[in-house]
C-alpha cells in the first residue's frame, strides 16, 4: 500500500476528526468541500507539513538549528510520503525590484543572452561598435588593396577645451613629428597656439605607410603605440585618389620626401568602423577618403561612448554595474504629485484645497499667512475655488515664486511684520521637510502626497545607457521585457533568423531555456502578463501559477505537489490550459494534490476527496473519496449535489432594471484599455467579466473606484487616465472590498476588525467578578499591559527570527497561546473566559451572545457571509484572501445602509464552495434590494448568471484586450459571438429555459 498510495491515518489537525485517507500516488487528486470543512488542514497542515518536516530532519545539524521549531502535525502516521512542495496563493514579493521575468528566472537567461550575442551600438551614429585585439586590427588593415596609402592615427584629444602646450611638447619629446589639430595637419613644432575657450580635436600621426606584404610586425607595433596613447582607440585614415596616386614610396613603405601636398576636398566621410560598416554624416579631414576605426574596448569614436565589458551583470538592474544611477534600477522616481496635494479642485484654499497645509497637525497659522501674502502679491482670493484660479496662480502656490522675492506678512501675537523673500511653494516645502526629517511617522505622512513617474534618465528601462546600447535584432533588453508573455514567446522563437551562424551556436542553449519558461507561463494562462510587471501587482492566483510554471520547468519527478486553488482569477476559457499543465506535472511521475472548488478541475481529477459535511466543528470528515463517479453517487455529498444538478444556484425570476440612473465612465485609457466608455445602471447587480488580463481590474478598480473614491470619499489616490465619470451625484459613498489582508500581524482578527472586540471587552468588564476586582475594559485587551501575557506581549505566539529564512511563530509556552495572564482568565461567564470566547467559532459566538445584540449582530453578519466556521480571534495572518474579503464585507453590511452606496468587489467567490456561493449571492442581492449598487469582477459563472447587467471586456488579454465586447443582460451577452463569457454562459441559461419548459 505504501508504494502505490499516500496513506494518512488519524489526522486531527485543526478541525479534522481522525481522518483516514489513501491517496493514489502519481495521480491528480482534488480535495474539495465547503469552506472551512478541513481541506487545507488535510492538504497543507497535515500532508505537506509532515513532508516538509521529514525533509528538515534529513538536513545537517547546522541547518536544523534554524528550522527545528517546526511542529509535527497532529496525525498518527503517514506512509508513502514524497518530498513535498507547496504552491500557495501568497503573493510572490512586494519588492519593486521583483518582476515576472526575475521570478521565473527568464531575465537571468536574457541577461546571459544579451551578454554573449548582443552587439553594442553607438548612441551617436546608431552603428555597431566592437572591440578587437591588435592581431584582428592588423588583419583588417592588411585586407586593403596593395599600395593603399594610409595614416595610423591616435585620437588623443576629442572635443575638449584647453591649450595643450605641455602635452604637445611631451609628444614631440616622445618622437612624434606630425599632429592633426581640428582637421588640419601640422608638423608638431609648427602647431598653432590653441584657444582654451574652445573645444579641440587633436590626433597624433603614429605612422604613415603603404599596404604591402611584410609590414604586419611594424603595423602591430604602431597599433600598440596608438592604442596606448589614445586609451584603446585608433584610426586608420586612407588617403584618397585626389592625394596623388603617383606618389613615390620609399623602400620601407613610407611616403617619400617628394610626396605631393594633400588636396583640400571637404570629403563627406564614409568613415568605416573596424567591421567595414559605414558611419554616414561624419566630416573627415581634408584629403582623407576613408577611415577605419579600431578599439580595444567597446567605444564609439564620435561620442566617446564606452562599454568597459559586456557581462550578464551589466544587464542587471539590481547590481550597481547595470542599474540606472538616477533611479537605482527602479525605473521610476517618487515625486510630490499636485493631484494628491490638491485632490479636490472644487474647494478653495480657505476650505482646505491644499491638503498637506490645511491638515497640518497642529494647525499652523503660518501657512495661511504665507498663502494670504501670496494671494495679495498675485491678485487672487483664498475663497476662490482652486479650479477657477489661473494657471500662473496655481503654479505659484505649488511651485513657488522661482527666486522672485515678494513681501510675506506674518502676525505674531499682536505684532505684525513683513519679510521680503522668495516663496518655496507647497511642493518645495514638502520636499524640504522630507529631506530634513528623521521621523518615520513624518516620512509616512508626507509619502501620502507622493506618486511615481518614470525615471527621466532611463525612461523606465531601469538600466544604464551602456546596457541599453547592446542590442539583439535591433532591440535592447528592456524593450524585450516590456512585451507580454505571448508576444515575447513569438519574438524569441523568431530570434535565430536574426543571428549569424556563430551567434546561433552560442544562443541555442540559452534560447531553449527562455522559450521553455515562456511556454510554461503561456500554458497556465498567463500569456497576457508583461515580463517587466512587478510581482507585487500580481493577484494570488497569478503568482501561484507563475510558481507552478517554474516547477514544471524544473522537471522534477517523484515529488508531492500541493496546490491551493490554482484556478483563482482564471476565466473558464483558460481553465483547460491549466488542467493540461497539472496533468503534465502528474505525468512526469509526481503526485499532485489540489485544493479546488472549480467544477472542471473536479471532473478531470483522477481521485476526488470531498470534505464535510459542514464547516468548522461541523466538518473535518471525509464524506466521499474515490473516482468522480463514486463521489457523484454519494447522496450525503453537497459537492455531488451541485455537480449532478440535485442542487443549484437559482437563476433570478427577473432581471432588475435599476432606478433609471446610471454611472458612466468615459474614455478610460489606463493600462491596456482602448478608450473605453461603459455605463453601470444604478440599483443593479452588475458583473464585469472577461478573460484574464482583459482590463477588468483596470476599468473597475483603477478607474471607476479610484475616481469615485476621490470625489465621494475624499481619498488621496490617483485614478487611471479617463475623460470623466458621470452620475456620481446619485451616490453618497463608494466601498471597495478587496482581498488584501485585514491585518499583517497576529494581533489583528475578525473581532478587532469588525469592532466586536471592543464590545466584548466592555461586556466582560461589566461582569460581577470583573467589577469586584476593579477590572476595566483595557484589562481584557491583549494589546496593552495589565491583562495580557507579558511573555509574548499578548500575541499568543513568539516570533523567532530565522536570519536568512522567513520568521517563524511558535506558541507561547507561558500562556499556551491564550494571550492573557492567569488573573484575567479567572473572570468567566458560563465557564468561558475571554480567551475561550476568542477561540470560539463565529457560529458558536452567535449563540453565546444571543442576549447581547451589539455583539450578536456582528457575529451573525460574519456567519451570513459564510464565515461561521472561522474563530472569533483567528489571527489575520492565517486568513485566506477570500476569507479576508468576506470579513470586510461583513463589516460593511453591519453598518446602516443608505441605499445610495456603490459596492465594488473583486472576485468575492475566491475559496468558496458552490453552497457558499449561493449564500454569498443572497447577501449581495439583499444589498441591491436596499437600493444600493453592487459591481463585481467575477469569473464564476454561477455569479454571472444571476447578474442584472454584464460588461464583458476582451476579446483577449493584454494588448489584444481592453475593449468592450458585450454589454447588457446575460441573455444578450450570450448572443455576442466574440464573447468567451457568453459562450460558457449559454448552457446555463439554456438549462434554465429547459427547466421552465418542463414546468
Amino acid at each position: 500500500m505504501a508504494l502505490t498510495h499516500l496513506t494518512v491515518r488519524g489526522a486531527r489537525e485543526h478541525n479534522l476528526k481522525g481522518v483516514d485517507v489513501d491517496i493514489p500516488r502519481e495521480t491528480l487528486t482534488v480535495i474539495t468541500g465547503l469552506s472551512g470543512s478541513g481541506k487545507s488542514s488535510l492538504a497543507f497542515d497535515t500532508i505537506y507539513a509532515e513532508g516538509q518536516r521529514r525533509y528538515v530532519e534529513s538536513l545537517s545539524a547546522y541547518a536544523r538549528q534554524f528550522l527545528e521549531l517546526m511542529q509535527k502535525p497532529d496525525v498518527d502516521h503517514i506512509e508513502g510520503l514524497s518530498p513535498a512542495i507547496s504552491i500557495e496563493q501568497k503573493t510572490t514579493s512586494r519588492n519593486p525590484r521583483s518582476t515576472v521575468a526575475t521570478v521565473t528566472e527568464i531575465y537571468d537567461y536574457m541577461r546571459l543572452l544579451w551578454a554573449r550575442v548582443g552587439v553594442p551600438y553607438s548612441p551617436a551614429t546608431g552603428l555597431p561598435i566592437s572591440s578587437q585585439t591588435v592581431s584582428q586590427m592588423v588583419d583588417r588593415v592588411m585586407q586593403l588593396p596593395e599600395g593603399t596609402r594610409c595614416y595610423l592615427i591616435a585620437p588623443v584629444v576629442r572635443g575638449r577645451k584647453g591649450e595643450y602646450r605641455k602635452e604637445l611638447a611631451e609628444w614631440q619629446r616622445a618622437g612624434f613629428t606630425r599632429v592633426r589639430i581640428d582637421g588640419t595637419l601640422y608638423e608638431i613644432e609648427e602647431a598653432p597656439a590653441l584657444d582654451k575657450k574652445y573645444k579641440h580635436d587633436i590626433d597624433i600621426v603614429v605612422d604613415r605607410l603603404a599596404i604591402r606584404e611584410g609590414i604586419e610586425t611594424r603595423l602591430a607595433q604602431s597599433f600598440e603605440t596608438a592604442l596606448k596613447l589614445a586609451e584603446g582607440l585608433a584610426y586608420v585614415d586612407v588617403v584618397g585618389e585626389a592625394a596623388g596616386a603617383s606618389t613615390s614610396l620609399g623602400t620601407n613603405g613610407e611616403e617619400s620626401a617628394s610626396e605631393k601636398p594633400l588636396v583640400p576636398s571637404e570629403v563627406e566621410g564614409r568613415a568605416k568602423n573596424a567591421s567595414g560598416g559605414s558611419m554616414k554624416g561624419l566630416t573627415l579631414p581634408e584629403g582623407i577618403a576613408d577611415r577605419l576605426t579600431f578599439s580595444e574596448k567597446f567605444a564609439c569614436p564620435v561620442s566617446g561612448f564606452t562599454i568597459a565589458e559586456i557581462e550578464p551583470r551589466l544587464f542587471s538592474f539590481n547590481a550597481p554595474q547595470g542599474a540606472c544611477p538616477a533611479c537605482d534600477g527602479l525605473g521610476e522616481k517618487l515625486y510630490f504629485n499636485p493631484e494628491l496635494v490638491v485632490p479636490n479642485e472644487a474647494l478653495s484654499i480657505k476650505q482646505g484645497a491644499v491638503v498637506p497645509w490645511a491638515k497640518s497637525n497642529p494647525p499652523s497659522p503660518y501657512y495661511m499667512q504665507v498663502l494670504g501674502s501670496l494671494a495679495k502679491a498675485y491678485d487672487f482670493d483664498l475663497k476662490t475655488p482652486w479650479n477657477e484660479l489661473t494657471e500662473e496662480q496655481r503654479t505659484v502656490v505649488l511651485h513657488g515664486t522661482r527666486g522672485k522675492a515678494i513681501p510675506l506678512t506674518f502676525v505674531d501675537g499682536r505684532k505684525s511684520y513683513t519679510v521680503t523673500k522668495a516663496f518655496e511653494g507647497v511642493i518645495g516645502n514638502l520636499k524640504r521637510r522630507m529631506l530634513a526629517t528623521e521621523s518615520a511617522w513624518m516620512r509616512e505622512e508626507l509619502a501620502k502626497y507622493q506618486g511615481t513617474r518614470p525615471c527621466e534618465v532611463c525612461h523606465g528601462a531601469r538600466l544604464k545607457p551602456e546596457a541599453l546600447a547592446v542590442k539583439i535584432a535591433g532591440e535592447d533588453i528592456s524593450m524585450s521585457t516590456r512585451r507580454a508573455v505571448g508576444p515575447a514567446l513569438a519574438f524569441f522563437r523568431a530570434m535565430p533568423a536574426h543571428l549569424n551562424a556563430q551567434q546561433n551556436e552560442i544562443a541555442k542553449a540559452i534560447l531553449k531555456e527562455i522559450i521553455e519558461r515562456l511556454g510554461f507561463l503561456d500554458n497556465v494562462g498567463l500569456d497576457y502578463l508583461n515580463l517587466d510587471r512587478t510581482s507585487g501587482t500580481l493577484s494570488g492566483g497569478e503568482s501561484q501559477r507563475i510558481r507552478l510554471a517554474s516547477q514544471i520547468g524544473s522537471g522534477l519527478s517523484g515529488v508531492l505537489y500541493v496546490l491551493d486553488e490554482p484556478s483563482i482569477g482564471l476565466h473558464q476559457r483558460d481553465n483547460d490550459r491549466l488542467i493540461v499543465t497539472l496533468k503534465r506535472l502528474r505525468d512526469l511521475g509526481n503526485t499532485v494534490i489540489v485544493v479546488e472548488h472549480d467544477e472542471d478541475a473536479i471532473r478531470t481529477a483522477d481521485y476526488v476527496i470531498d470534505m464535510g459535511p459542514g464547516a468548522g466543528v461541523h466538518g473535518g470528515q471525509v464524506i466521499a473519496a474515490g473516482s468522480l463517479e463514486e463521489v457523484l453517487a454519494c447522496e450525503g455529498s453537497l459537492t455531488a449535489d451541485y455537480l449532478t444538478g440535485r442542487r443549484m444556484v437559482p437563476l433570478p425570476k427577473k432581471r432588475r432594471k435599476g432606478n433609471g440612473k446610471k454611472l458612466t465612465v468615459r474614455g478610460a485609457r489606463a493600462n491596456n484599455l482602448k478608450d473605453v466608455t461603459a455605463s453601470v445602471p444604478l440599483g443593479t447587480f452588475t458583473c464585469i467579466t472577461g478573460v484574464s488580463g482583459s482590463g477588468k481590474s483596470t476599468f473597475t478598480i483603477d478607474t471607476l473606484f479610484a475616481s469615485a473614491s476621490r470625489q465621494l470619499n475624499g481619498a488621496r489616490i490617483l485614478a487611471g487616465h479617463h475623460e470623466k465619470i458621470e452620475g456620481l451625484q446619485y451616490l453618497d459613498k463608494v466601498i471597495d472590498i478587496d482581498q488584501s489582508p485585514i491585518g499583517r500581524t497576529p494581533r489583528s482578527n475578525p473581532a478587532t476588525y469588525t469592532g466586536a472586540f471592543t464590545q466584548i471587552r466592555d461586556w466582560f468588564a461589566g461582569l460581577p467578578e470583573a467589577q469586584a476586582r476593579g477590572y476595566k475594559p483595557g484589562r481584557f485587551s491583549f494589546n496593552v499591559k495589565g491583562g495580557r501575557c507579558e511573555a509574548c506581549t499578548g500575541d499568543g505566539l513568539l516570533k523567532i527570527e530565522m536570519h536568512f529564512l522567513p520568521d517563524v511563530y511558535v506558541t507561547c509556552d507561558v500562556c499556551h497561546g491564550q494571550r492573557y495572564n492567569r488573573e484575567t482568565l479567572e473572570v468567566k461567564f458560563r465557564d468561558k473566559s475571554i480567551a475561550d470566547v476568542l477561540d470560539m467559532t463565529v457560529e458558536d459566538a452567535v449563540e453565546f451572545f444571543k442576549a447581547v445584540p451589539g455583539i450578536r449582530d456582528k457575529m451573525a453578519m460574519l456567519a451570513e457571509v459564510g464565515l461561521g466556521y472561522v474563530k472569533v480571534g483567528q489571527q489575520a495572518t492565517t486568513l485566506s484572501g477570500g476569507e479576508a474579503q468576506r470579513v470586510k464585507l461583513a463589516k460593511e453590511l453591519s453598518r446602516r445602509a443608505t441605499g445610495n452606496t456603490l459596492y465594488i468587489l473583486d472576485e468575492p467567490t475566491t475559496g468558496l464552495h458552490f453552497d457558499d456561493v449561493r449564500k454569498l449571492l443572497e447577501v449581495l442581492h439583499a444589498l441591491v434590494e436596499q437600493g444600493n449598487t453592487v459591481v463585481v469582477i467575477e469569473h464564476n459563472l454561477e455569479v454571472i448568471k444571476t447578474a442584472d447587467w454584464i460588461i464583458d471586456l476582451g476579446p483577449e488579454g493584454g494588448d489584444k484586450g481592453g475593449e468592450i465586447v458585450a454589454v447588457g443582460v446575460p441573455e444578450d451577452v450570450v448572443k455576442e459571438p466574440r464573447s468567451y463569457t457568453g459562450r460558457y454562459l449559454k448552457p446555463l441559461l439554456e438549462a434554465k429555459r429547459e427547466a421552465v419548459a418542463a414546468e
